[in-house]
Parts: structure tokens; sequence; C-alpha cells
């Protein structure tokens, strides 16, 4: 049976993963008892948990029909099928209401067919080993009325297949943020439909938020609602973001790592808020105080501040706010009759003399205002139109010297801080890092931080709420009317204005921090993807004085040649240059690399000396600077001791030195990337959303390069997109126990690595075909001739066989071992069908993959009928053609690295003195942060470009670029604009990127 097309627009529901959800703290908020401004504090998250296990009585039993008759994957398939599903969706195309009813009908009608054919359809099923045939699937209705609750397959088995409008290829490194695009969508992109975890929709069954999750997503991200929705839903099949960015292209829009790992840290925070909106609305309601309104303004609130406000009076311990003490004394009733039938109210009649509180006429009217300034205070649209109004108006943050500073504080400290000491600035123009600098400086207890709301706001909030909102439906005497005045001002000044100082606060520090963890993200992604330096012996130094320098020598394999200690700084320079000539000469080494740490200056100087008196010849020596940030510390983990057993841990660091130059990425993996040192306030920053950024920006790069499986090491393949420490070990324990992985295929025996592992790894992991065959010539006398063997569901495989038991466990597969091309590529193995077809149409064949035989083949066949019509013709999307197309014209171990910048080697040095103004030079890009760019300049302190001087106009627009504006590792040229000697600064001008 054919799939059913339609165009669909459907309101997407939210389906809330109960296991997802990440722990978080209560805020602190000020009491409504004080009339003064809280002080604000920087809130501090709390680590996510972890998924709680699954337990047997909550998976749902399994039908065997279901399993067959689910839509499969078709080969090479870039697009996961969306697919609608009761009560928990996210569908992207657009459809009217009267589209739906039609086509439930038609399911319905499906499904009762299925039912009457269920004996005949069991005995013409196909084997399940049968070869996937792209571009036809046949869909088939899917019988769940025996599920409860069920979390399996959508109960809408049809499969939709998409077809997306061309969009124009951007370059992903491009300046800029990505353009805000509109796709057309006419049917759903192929693939087979995404299983939500299970307990998906059981947050949804518990409480219903009053705001859609998607539309929310959608506003903060200002990303299209289709692309919103499916990024929930592919992140709640587990994928990773390396895989999405690569296989999953056309369904986020061409969004890139950086804009999609931003979308997921918002998605979490709207998942903590609702779930911490439900545990609050359990609290509440166990302690019988839950009434209808206040349920209600639970359920709209879309921030931990939001919620913080209209929950803070119902804590357990609270002593009441003045309203509720009101309310205790029966003054509810007067409060609504003023709003409601004000000529009807007789605030005498409440006076009792023998009851504190309403004793005399003026407690009475006080009591009436409280309660009727909280109302006003936890009103929605009174809080959604002041929130607007301050939008529109001048609102500052203001921070001055703290009048009595702690003694602890030293004198230098509050000297860092004399830029904010008398600092005023609007809101909607600060800066992230003047936010954080003003943050650690209250932290300190350096600094008094405020927001200053203006008297103008006030006045025309209270005129609104008179005169719209809150204005009586009837005449009010002018008594009433001053009682309702003075609620408006104490609701405004004791409530309302707190509470939005603390909004503020906590938004612009959310901001920042995110921006600053971004650009740590942006500048780490920079380093890793460093140009590595490969085929050359190197020798690492790690500076010192007393000490001494430490040496390594390594091989072009990363291997230990020799270590040493050299004195160089005490009065042995000239004795100890003779050893350092004859070890360079003994490896025929003549490349050195130096530390920036301590004596690195003296270090560079000895050396360049050397050189310039051209010392080692006939060598041609030269030398570059490295950052050892994180070397000693990796240098005495327990990693180094088991790669380096019985070696000095200072030793250890000169090796590291060394190698982060042949190959950055397989070293500083190595190291946690927080001591990495390129980002700015990161001990101010929330240290749960730091470490998770900066391992997804570690897992991308890792994945992206792509590792050799039969000679990478455990470390590097744990950051390996789908994998982990377990993972990563039982993948080695395989291959020592059972020899090299003669293809992809051959994963799926690893302990512990699933399906869903599997396919989210498979794409980054790579089998080097000259390996094989030179240490498994044994196990590949067919490898000679792959040319032309046609390739089943999965290249280089025949299955002959496959069990599946009831319970989950691996599928028992026999495997005919045959190397397979096409797994030196990042082809997915899911796409190996259409790439054979593909050769079939250009006429090629796996033996020439990245040859340039087959990029004139490829390049040819495209210009005549066009990368479009090709894959509408394979019946797939253009970026799975693209992806196809760019792993079988890649030469064999291929690396995008060395597109990008080596490291900067010199035979000379400069001095500070020599500098003048006016002077152009080259340098490094050593640290990027929000206010400027920080270049190596080769003087022994890094210069300083102002973040005005970084132009879109001077970056480079042919250069491939790794991330948005410049980062560590990028050659720039530069021009000097001033130097402070006594300061040791320099301020420089950007002229263009090298």
């Amino acid at each position: 049976m054919s799939s059913l097309p339609r165009r669909a627009r459907v309101q997407v529901q939210t389906a809330v993963s109960k296991d997802e959800f990440s722990s978080f703290s209560e805020l602190s908020s000020a009491s409504e008892e004080d009339d003064k401004d809280s002080a604000w504090e920087p809130q501090k998250k709390v680590p996510r948990s972890r998924k709680q296990p699954i337990t047997k009585e909550s998976k749902p039993k399994r039908v065997p029909r279901v399993k067959r008759n689910t839509s499969q994957i078709t080969d090479g398939s870039e697009g996961v099928a969306v697919k609608e599903e009761l009560n928990s969706s996210v569908a992207i195309a657009d459809v009217d209401s009267e589209e739906k009813k039609n086509e439930l009908d038609t399911v319905q009608t499906l499904k009762t067919a299925k039912r009457r054919r269920k004996n005949s359809a069991q005995s013409l099923s196909a084997p399940r080993t049968k070869k996937l045939k792209a571009g036809k699937e046949t869909n088939r209705a899917s019988n769940l009325d025996g599920e409860s609750n069920s979390t399996e397959t959508p109960s809408t088995s049809t499969t939709w297949e998409s077809i997306c409008k061309k969009e124009e290829n951007e370059d992903d490194f491009t300046f800029g943020q990505s353009p805000l695009k509109k796709m057309k969508t006419e049917m759903c992109l192929q693939g087979q439909p995404v299983k939500f975890p299970i307990n998906a929709n059981s947050f949804k069954e518990e409480v219903e938020m009053n705001w859609d999750i998607v539309q929310v997503l959608s506003e903060r991200t200002n990303i299209e609602l289709w692309v919103c929705a499916n990024i929930i839903r592919l992140f709640n099949d587990d994928n990773t973001i390396p895989f999405i960015i690569r296989y999953r292209k056309e369904l986020i829009n061409n969004l890139d790592a950086d804009s999609l790992r931003e979308v997921r840290q918002t998605l979490e925070e709207l998942w903590a808020v609702a779930k911490k909106v439900h545990s609050t609305i359990q609290k509440i309601k166990k302690e019988g105080k839950m009434s209808e309104c206040l349920l209600k303004a639970l359920l709209n609130c879309k921030t931990f501040e939001e919620l913080e406000h209209v929950s803070a009076p119902y804590k357990t311990g609270s002593k009441g706010t003045k309203a509720q003490r009101a309310k205790q004394l029966g003054l509810e009733g007067a409060a609504r009759t003023l709003l409601e039938n004000p000529g009807e109210l007789n605030l005498l009649s409440y006076i009792k003399t023998d009851v504190k509180g309403l004793s005399v006429l003026q407690d009475v009217e006080t009591g009436v205002q409280h309660i009727l300034a909280d109302m006003i205070a936890k009103d929605k649209d009174t809080l959604d139109f002041i929130r607007k109004l301050c939008q529109n108006r001048y609102i500052c943050i203001q921070s001055s010297l703290a009048k009595v500073s702690s003694k602890k504080v030293n004198e230098k400290d509050v000297d860092k801080f004399l830029l904010y000491q008398n600092f005023s600035c609007n809101i909607r123009n600060i800066q992230h890092h003047q936010i954080l600098a003003i943050n650690r400086g209250e932290n300190l207890k350096i600094l008094t931080v405020k927001v200053n709301i203006s008297d103008g706001v006030r006045n025309e909030f209270c005129r609104w709420c008179i005169q719209n909102r809150w204005r009586p439906r009837g005449f009010a005497r002018p008594e009433l009317m001053k009682i309702l005045h003075n609620s408006l001002d104490d609701s405004f000044k004791r409530l309302i204005c707190p509470l939005l100082c603390r909004e503020f606060r906590a938004k612009l520090t959310s901001d920042a921090e995110k921006e600053s963890v971004m650009m740590f993200g942006r500048n780490l992604r920079q380093l890793l993807l460093t140009s590595p330096v490969p085929g050359r012996t190197l020798m690492g130094v790690d500076p010192g004085y007393k000490h001494g320098c430490k040496l390594a020598i390594i091989s072009p394999t990363s291997q230990i040649l020799h270590t040493d200690v050299v004195y160089l700084h005490c009065g042995q320079g000239f004795r100890e240059a003779e050893k350092i000539k004859r070890l360079l000469l003994n490896f025929n080494c003549s490349t050195v690399v130096i530390g920036n740490g301590t004596a690195c200056r003296e270090t560079e100087a000895y050396f360049a000396d050397l050189i310039m008196r051209n010392y080692f010849a006939p060598l041609d020596v030269v030398y570059c600077i490295v950052s050892e940030a994180g070397a000693s510390i990796y240098s005495v983990s327990p990693e180094a001791n088991k790669e380096m057993p019985g070696l000095d841990p200072n030793l250890r660091s000169a090796v590291s030195i060394a190698r982060r130059v042949q190959d950055p990425l397989a070293e500083l993996v190595k190291i946690e990337p927080k001591h990495i040192g390129v980002g700015m306030y990161q001990h101010d920053v929330s240290q749960t959303l730091l470490k998770a950024t900066l391992d997804s920006v570690v897992e991308e790069c890792v994945s992206f390069v792509g590792v050799d499986i039969n000679i990478c090491s455990e470390i590097l393949l744990r950051h390996i997109a789908g994998l982990n420490a377990n993972r990563a070990k039982s993948i080695i324990e395989w291959r020592e126990k059972n020899g090299p992985f003669i293809n992809r295929e051959q994963l799926k025996k690893v302990k512990g690595l699933g399906p869903k592992s599997f396919q989210q790894c498979a794409g980054f992991i790579r089998i080097n075909q000259d390996y094989i065959r030179t240490f498994c010539s044994s196990q590949t006398e067919t490898s000679g001739q792959i040319e032309g063997v046609p390739v089943t569901s999965s290249a280089g495989v025949e299955v002959t066989n496959e069990k599946q038991s009831k319970k989950k466990s691996k599928t028992t597969v026999n495997v005919v071992l045959k190397p397979n091309p096409l797994d030196q590529t990042c082809i997915h193995p899911e796409s190996y069908d259409i790439a054979m077809r593909f050769l079939s149409f250009i006429g090629g064949t796996l033996c020439e993959t990245g040859k340039p035989e087959m990029q004139k083949k490829i390049n040819s066949f495209l210009e005549k009928e066009g990368i479009e019509k090709t894959a509408e013709r394979l019946q797939t999307t253009v970026h799975t053609l693209q992806v196809i197309i760019d792993g079988l014209s890649q030469p064999e171990s291929f690396d995008f690295r060395t597109d990008f910048d080596k490291p900067d080697f010199k035979r000379s040095i400069v001095c500070l003195e020599d500098l003048q103004v006016g002077t152009v030079l080259t340098g490094k890009v050593e640290n990027a942060t929000l206010f400027g760019i920080f270049v190596d300049i080769g003087v022994g302190k890094s210069g300083l470009i102002p973040i005005r001087n970084v132009t879109e106009a001077k970056l480079s627009k042919t250069k491939k670029r790794r991330s948005l504006g410049l980062g560590p590792g990028e050659r720039v040229e530069v021009q000097v604009l001033n130097i402070d000697v006594p300061r040791s600064r320099i301020t420089l001008d950007l002229i263009r990127v090298l």
C-alpha cells in the first residue's frame, strides 16, 4: 500500500519526557514583607540528574506484527519521518481541520481492513532479510489496540515523504547567525518514524501547561515553528548534535551546531520549569491550599522567577503574606466588592474592636489594600502589560562601590572594578562581559547593584490600571478610590517592581552566561580543529628556571624517542646548547615546540639566538609557541599514568606539548575542556552548562574529523557521537580479542552497542582499507574483487539469518566479512544503497572511491543532470546526495583540518621595546572574548584588538571558517595603535585575516 501524501498544519503539542527533566534549585527571592528591594544574586544551577532506568513493568508488550509492519528506514535517507502521534506530536506540514478529519477516517479504515486480513497477512509476510528498495516503501497500518499508553511507533503508521524546496547553499562557518528561512514542505521526510521514549507522555498526562512549548521555544530562539517541532522530536529520540547536523540537516533547516546547542539549552530550561510547576502543584494540593485562580497562575509560569513569585506565599514554613493575613480576617469579600459593586461596600461593618487588625477603620482599609495589591501583582494581564511597557521605556542598571565592604576584600581586587564603581547603563545596551563583571563584584561584596525603573513607568502603569483592568464596575466614593490608588502604588513598589528587577537581572545574567559559554565553545572548537603537523619529528620543551627545561622528542607517529632535562637559565646555557644540538642531529629533528608557561620568553630568546647564529647547521631549525594550559593537570592524571607508565610527570608535560602540534585534537581531548583556558569568566558561569556545552563541542569536533577505529585510542573514541566511556572500552576490548574491524557492521557485535548507538556513531567511524589489506590479508582475500559486487542492505555484509528474541537483545547476524571502501568515507551505512545506485548512474565502482577518476565522473554526470534532478531520481534529499558525493570524491585519509591554520613557526624574536605605533605585524589569535581579541605578536605580551575593530569586512570570505568571528589559532595581520609599556598593554587594529 503506497504512502499517503498530504499537506498538513497541525497545532503542535508537547511531549515532555519525565525522565529527561533536569533537576534544579529554587530561586531565592525577597519576602513580600520587605518594603525595600532585596539583593539579587545570580542563581546557581544544579547538574542534571541522569536518566532513570526504565523498569520492565513500564515497557509495553510488543506485538510481533507491529515490528514487521512498521515503515522501514530507506537506506541512505537523511530524514526522519516525522509522524503525527495522538497526544504527542511533532508534525511539519500544514493541514486544515477538514483534511485532518478525513485522514483519521482513512487510517481507521486501514486499521479495519488490516484486522480482516490478519491471518492472510501472516502467511504472506516476506522474510525480514529482504533487501530494501529505495523510493518504494510498504506502509501498513499498525494494530496497536492491544497496547495501553503505547510509546511504540505512532498510531498512524502511514509514512509521508517530504521534498524540501532548494535552499541557497550557505557555508556553515560564515560570519553572523543563520538567517531565518521559511522552507516549503510538501510532504514529510523519508525515514523510519521516530519513537518517543518510554514515559514521554506521562508528564503531559499529569499536568497541561497553559503555553505551548514549541511556540515558546520558537519565540525565544527566533526559529521557525516546524524546525523547533522537529528539534524536540529528534532530541526526544536521543539523537546527538553531530548526527543531526550531518545526516538530518533538512529537518533543522540547515542550522549550525552552535544554534542547535542553544535551542537544546532553552528547551531543557522550559522542561525544567514545567517539571517544577508540576511538583509545586502537587505540593500545594497536598497541603489543601490549591484554588482555581492559583492553579491557573501556576500553569501560566514560563520562568523560575514567575513561579517563585506565585508560589512564595505557599512555601512550607512561610508565615504568610500581608494579603493572606487579611484574608484570614475575612476582608477578601470587601476587596472584591470594592471592584465589582463599590456602591454597596460599607467598611464600617467590618470593624471589630476586639480583633487585632479590625479594631479601627484604618486597619480595615489597610487589609483591603493588601488584598487588592496581591490580586494586582498576580494577575497575568497586568504583568503582561507592565513587562511590555518596560520594553519601551528606559530601564537602567547601576553599580557603585559598596559602603561597607568586607575586611577580607583586597585593595587590588577593588581596583579591578574601578570602571564599575560609578556605573550606569541601559539594560538594552549593556554588554555581556559588563554584566559578568558586575556580578563578580557583587559576589565579592565590592559593588552594590540595583535596577532603576523610572517614575514614568509607575505613573503610566497606575493610570492604565485605573482606566482599564482594575476600574470599579460602578461609582466608587472618593475614600474607596483612594484605597484603590494606594493598592496600586503598594503593589507596584512592594511586589511588582522587585519582581521585575529580579527578572531583569536573571535575564541579563542568563544571556551573559550563555554568550560566555558559547564563546568558550567557539574558541575551543577553533583550538581543537587546528591543522595537525604530521610527518615531523618534534622536540617538546616545557620551560622552567630552577628545575630546568624538560625536553621530549617524539616520532612522526607520536612515539616517545627520548626525554631529558636541560638547565638553560642557570648559567649553563652554552654547555647545554651542545646537548640540544646533538639530540636534534641524532633524531633528525628540526622543529622545536615551546610551552608558553614560566620562562617561556627566556627559552624562546635562547633558541632564537642559536637559530640566528645558524648553530644547528645543517638543520634548518624552526620553533613555535603553543599553549600548555592543562598539561600539568594531565601529566598527573590516571590516563597519563596509563599511557606513559614510569615516566616523570614533568617529562609527560613536555610530551604533551609536542603532541599538541602533531595532532592537536587527539591530545587536547585528554584534558578537561575547562582547563584549556580559552574562555572568559568561566568560573562565574553555570558549571553544569559550561561542562555540557564544552563536552558537546569536543564530541562535535571529534565526530566531524572522524577516527580510525582500528588505531585510535580509547580516550578519543569515547568522544564520538553515540559512544561513551563504557562503549569505547567495549570496542577496544573487542578489537584486542577479535582483531581489527573489517567493516562497520561488526560494530553491532560489540557488547553494549545497540541499534541506536550504531546509528549515531557509524557515520563518524572510519576503517582504513590499506590497514585492513596489510594486517588482515587472510580475511580479505576477496577485497581485490570488490568492484562490481552488489551490496546488500549493509554494504560489505551479507545477512543470512536474523533472530529476535522476546527480550530486548542483540540481533544475531551471520556475517560474511568483506571490507567496503565506503566504510572509509563519511557516508552513513543507511545511505549505502543510494550510494551504490548513484555509482551505477555515473558508471563508477567502489575501487575508484577517493580517486581523481571518481571526481571526474561525478562532475561530468552532475553537469548534465544536476544535483536536484539526480536526488529526485534516487528518491532522496539533496543533503543526503551531497554527503554521498563528498564521501565518494574525497581522497583516502581526508582531513578537513588541513584547510585551516597551522602553528606559526618562527626563527627570530621581537621585544616590546622594539614596537612603534603604526607598525604592521602578523600574529596568531590566542583567545577571543566578548570585548576583544587577544593576539600573540611575538613580543611576550599579547595585544588586544577591541571588538569594535573586528568588522565583517575585515574577515575572510573565501576561506572556510570554523566558527563565527575570530578564534584561537587564526593568523591575522594587525597594526599597532597604542603601546602602554608600564602596564604592558598593546592595542591593535585588525587589518585582515591571513
